[in-house]
């Protein structure tokens, strides 16, 4: 697919990438806030305009599942995994591809582990990748700062969920709008 750096919500899915109890707790507080306020807005924004949402746990048995103010806005359950990298996952390549969705909105941790190794081989299979930058985070903000500059670096493009969401809208004056703008406030 063509970078067309614009967002389409018949292309397009969400991805949450491994939000989950036990990882939690090592997070900065603000920017952990800062994650849950941005991921719900996009998986509740994608709710409202039709686009799949799709969701990862790391090792689950270690990490814990995801946390349950996010895993109850999944429309489905996360899919567990031991890759770092959502896309070098089998089952969740498998479930990617049956989306028919070409354009990944990412939000999740660690920005610099797995969001970028997934940013990069999301690319490198052929999909365009939208990182949100004020809806990732790492345990320092190091660490996050470097994770999105591989990001770009592997050829995502980094943005923030508020402006992911209204390339998706497009215009304003829908009931869609107004849902979606009351997400970002």
């Amino acid at each position: 697919m063509s970078r067309t750096v614009k967002l389409d919500r018949r292309t397009a899915a969400v991805l949450l990438v491994d939000v989950q109890e036990r990882l939690t707790p090592a997070m900065p507080p603000e920017a952990l806030a800062r994650v849950v306020k941005y991921a719900t807005a996009l998986v509740e924004g994608a709710k409202v305009l039709g686009v799949p949402v799709l969701a990862t746990e790391q090792y689950p048995r270690g990490l814990g599942a995801t946390v349950p103010e996010l895993a109850r806005l999944l429309p489905s359950p996360a899919l567990a995994k031991v890759h770092f990298s959502c896309g070098a996952d089998p089952a969740f390549a498998a479930a990617l591809e049956a989306t028919g969705r070409r354009q990944i909105v990412i939000t999740g941790m660690e920005t610099h582990v797995c969001v970028f190794q997934t940013a990069r081989d999301l690319v490198q299979m052929g999909y365009e990748v939208h990182v949100c930058a004020d809806a990732v985070s790492s345990r320092t903000e190091e660490h996050r700062r470097v994770g999105l500059e591989l990001c770009r670096e592997a050829g995502a493009i980094v943005t923030t969920a508020e402006t992911a969401l209204f390339d998706l809208l497009h215009q304003a004056g829908t009931p869609e709008f107004k849902q979606v703008s009351a997400l970002v406030k």
